[in-house]
């Protein structure tokens, strides 16, 4: 804990230009990132989305996959990689599945022509699955964009959407990002919209009534996000880093290694000025979870 009895975390600095949904994902007993490489992204040679893993280690990426999706995350389950993310037209959620990250299989989770599709996150909840994911329309589901709508599945493969009082939350923007499940809760890391932009965190044992940690915010804009955390990025991003406007701590999502947390969230204006750097917990995610709602 920090001095305000909050889960302490430790920010180690900005790691890349241009990136904002990442995952890190343990698999095979090595750490990776998955990211979303953006078309505009700085060193983006196919000139279009598409997702990735990094090798953490050694920085390398592997082949791109998911030409044209968006906003996507990993998860991990029976030595398989699971990738969700967006279609371009925001209408659907594609599952992208590998067991060597070479190979993907590929599915449709979800396609509603009345849906406006951003971010997700799947996590594993008892006996069944859950998909979350954001949304801005349709008006009478969305109400305030953005809004978080969950859906379920036993198998990865067939999903359920929830009932629409199933959401979080409707009054005002509440941009979700990451989902976990522990206790009988499930934790909703989102964006708030308050003094900039602050990553928060909600929890509810049924998505529908949700209780606000006492210790918000998780994270918020600060001088510490722009400490480097790369030293092979080019002059001109690291000027860039150094002189950008910040008043934007998103895109949370982290996993459990060697008995810590590694950390992505995103800094930067939330208007398209945006940086990808990395945090710990010295701590193991139950704790972390625990620890915002003592």
């Amino acid at each position: 804990m920090d001095a305000a009895g909050r889960p302490h975390i430790i920010k180690l600095g900005t790691i890349d230009c241009d990136l904002v949904e990442t995952t890190p994902i343990v698999f095979k007993g090595k750490v990776y990132r998955f990211e979303w490489v953006r078309q505009g992204y700085w060193n983006n040679q196919l000139k279009r989305d598409h997702f990735r893993l990094v090798d953490h280690k050694t920085s390398k990426p592997g082949a791109p996959f998911a030409l044209d999706h968006q906003f996507g995350s990993a998860f991990v389950a029976s030595n398989t990689v699971y990738v969700t993310g967006s279609t371009s037209n925001r209408a659907s959620i594609q599952m992208f599945a590998s067991p060597d990250l070479n190979h993907w299989q590929t599915w449709t989770v979800f396609s509603n022509a009345s849906f406006g599709i951003f971010n997700t996150s799947l996590c594993r909840a008892k006996d069944e699955y859950v998909l979350m994911f954001e949304i801005d329309r349709p008006a009478d589901q969305a109400g305030v964009p953005f809004t978080a709508r969950f859906l379920k599945s036993k198998d990865l493969h067939q999903w359920e959407l929830t009932p629409p009082e199933c959401n979080y939350a409707k009054d005002r923007y509440t941009a979700p990002h990451c989902l976990r499940f522990l206790d009988g809760y499930f934790y909703d890391f989102y964006l708030e919209a308050h003094d900039g932009y602050e990553m928060r965190v909600v929890r509810s044992k049924n998505l529908i009534h949700w209780e606000a940690s006492p210790l918000n915010p998780v994270l918020k804009a600060s001088d510490e996000d722009r400490k480097p955390g790369n030293p092979n990025l080019p002059a001109e991003l690291r000027l860039r880093i150094a002189t950008a406007r910040n008043l934007n701590n998103s895109d949370i999502d982290f996993c459990e290694y060697q008995g810590g947390l590694l950390i992505n969230y995103s800094w930067g204006n939330q208007q398209g000025t945006e940086f990808l750097a990395e945090a710990t917990y010295l701590g193991t995610e139950a704790q972390f979870l625990r620890g915002w709602f003592p």
